[in-house]
């Protein structure tokens, strides 16, 4: 799936008394068991502002305690948001939002004058990045990062940034889906990257959104931000209500490496080791993958794999185009075996290949 960057309805206390007050009416019941009944009535109509309440406490109480810990950053060119990863002043946010600068201005909760903060790390691949600020401020709030593994469709969502330069906004949803394959464009700055497992949610994200922080309701970051679906009906336009995050997992993953060693120097991420470009039939259709390069000693090179081979299968999946292969690579690990059938001189051949790391 190609992506670009960038209520729930409660029934009223009226409406549902309403109800309870028909049903009611209609049974047949002596002075005692209708008293009993309309006391039960009252009591079923009472629950539901309560229940109300709480999820409206449960909300406030979350943005009240995550929000200082989403920032708002912006590049020369480019707006965006970001999540305090640590109480040392880094900051995780989308490699899309830093794209190739070193100095940001940062505005954090507690300050209304921005702050000065230098890129640690860009990780385009996985379109995540660190930056640090070069003065920790007062108040500096690092936010608590979930669980992947724990996220399920169905949950709560809140997404906290700066979309439209609005900083400090809360949008709300639920996760739609997990385990999504998502490919950025390339267009308007994107990474292209292409993003395995990640979060699908009805919260808005909007430009400006990217790199903030997608919440559940116990105050956890399970997300970052960083897509929207593209809608080719309406001119490729943000779909309405179909967002995506980089898992929580993934970007304490990625987060800590760049922390600790500068870079990123396990991806988690397999690769076949080659460079490719989408051909396609006499119908002008895309067919395939055709193979440029061939890193030497890599899975590809092990495999026989040569340059001018058109790959055309990976495991199960049928490979069209360079994104394809990106997406059938992206859900795979590092020393996994797959079978890769490509097309050399009009004849087809499969091999089994070790996978590589990106």
């Amino acid at each position: 799936m190609d992506a670009s960057r960038t209520r729930r309805t409660f029934r009223t206390a009226a409406a549902l008394g309403s109800c309870c007050l028909v049903l009611v009416a209609g049974c047949s019941a002596s002075g005692d068991d209708t008293a009993e009944a309309g006391s039960a009535a009252r009591a079923q109509v009472a629950a539901v502002p309560v229940a109300a309440a709480d999820l409206q406490n449960q909300y406030q109480k979350v943005i009240k305690e995550v929000l200082p810990s989403v920032v708002q950053i912006q590049a020369s060119s480019d707006l965006g948001s970001g999540v305090v990863y640590d109480g040392n002043g880094h900051i995780v946010t989308n490699a899309h939002v830093v794209q190739g600068e070193k100095k940001f201005k940062v505005t954090t909760a507690n300050n209304e004058e921005p702050l000065t903060a230098t890129l640690v790390y860009s990780y385009p691949e996985q379109d995540l990045a660190v930056i640090r600020l070069d003065k920790l401020p007062d108040g500096l709030k690092a936010a608590t990062f979930g669980d992947t593994e724990k996220v399920e469709v169905g949950q709560i969502t809140l997404a906290m940034g700066s979309p439209l330069g609005l900083s400090s906004s809360v949008t709300e949803g639920i996760v739609s889906a997990t385990g999504r394959t998502v490919s950025e464009n390339q267009e308007g700055g994107g990474t292209g990257a292409t993003i395995p497992n990640m979060v699908q949610t009805s919260a808005a994200i909007n430009p400006g959104n990217s790199g903030g922080a997608l919440v559940n309701l116990d105050g956890q970051v399970i997300g970052i931000p960083t897509l929207a679906a593209n809608d080719p009906d309406l001119g490729n336009t943000a779909a309405p209500g179909i967002g995506f995050a980089i898992p929580g997992s993934m970007v304490k993953t990625v987060a800590d490496q760049i922390i600790k060693q500068g870079k990123v120097v396990d991806s988690g991420r397999a690769a076949l080791g080659i460079s490719g470009r989408t051909v396609v039939d006499v119908d002008y259709q895309p067919a395939g993958v055709a193979v440029v390069t061939v890193k030497p000693g890599d899975a590809a090179d092990k495999a026989g794999i040569r340059p001018g081979d058109i790959i055309i299968r990976v495991g199960d999946d049928d490979i069209t185009t360079i994104t394809s292969l990106a997406e059938s690579l992206a859900t795979d690990r590092p020393g996994q075996k797959t079978k890769v059938t490509y097309s050399r001189n009009d004849v087809e051949r499969t091999v089994d290949v070790t996978l590589g790391e990106q």
